[in-house]
């Protein structure tokens, strides 16, 4: 079983940028507290219909797997995910390009660096832009803009 975490935790690891972010990802810097901003994503999720399906402690994961996997470099103050969707929004994604499938669910991130404590930084990764998927793009855009700047 731990062999098994271990592998899990480095696929984790290396299925992250090996460098910063690429144009995909979208991301506001907040000052709030992490449990703030944390709260203001919940809130504009589900203030706008949807439901949260999950919600991933990224942070804590590897926190618990860093001596597996012999890591020594402390990333995370906290880092979460949240991930949702809409049928409406999914629906016209998927009919304009039935493989958008790969895009659903939404996912929405947030972390306070180990290296950057006191700021937190919330985001999404963008979809491909064009016809429906603007529309998706704009909506987490709205989302983490709400959760970055709502207090």
């Amino acid at each position: 079983m731990k062999k098994l975490l271990a592998a899990t935790a480095a696929i984790v690891c290396l299925a992250g940028p090996a460098t910063a972010a690429g144009d995909d990802v979208k991301t506001h810097v907040s000052d709030a507290s992490f449990a703030d901003v944390m709260g203001g994503i919940e809130n504009a999720i589900v203030n706008r219909g949807y439901t949260i399906d999950y919600h991933g402690f990224i942070g804590e994961m590897l926190k618990r797997t860093a001596a597996d996997v012999d890591a020594e470099k402390p990333l995370y103050k906290e880092a979460e995910f949240v991930s949702f969707c809409s049928a409406v929004m999914s629906r016209k994604v998927m009919e304009a390009d039935i493989s958008d499938i790969a895009y659903c669910p939404y996912v929405v991130f947030a972390y306070e660096a180990e290296s950057d404590p006191g700021k937190v930084v919330v985001g999404y990764r963008t979809l491909p832009s064009g016809g429906p998927r603007d529309d998706v793009n704009a909506l987490l855009g709205e989302i983490i803009k709400d959760a970055a700047e709502g207090f």
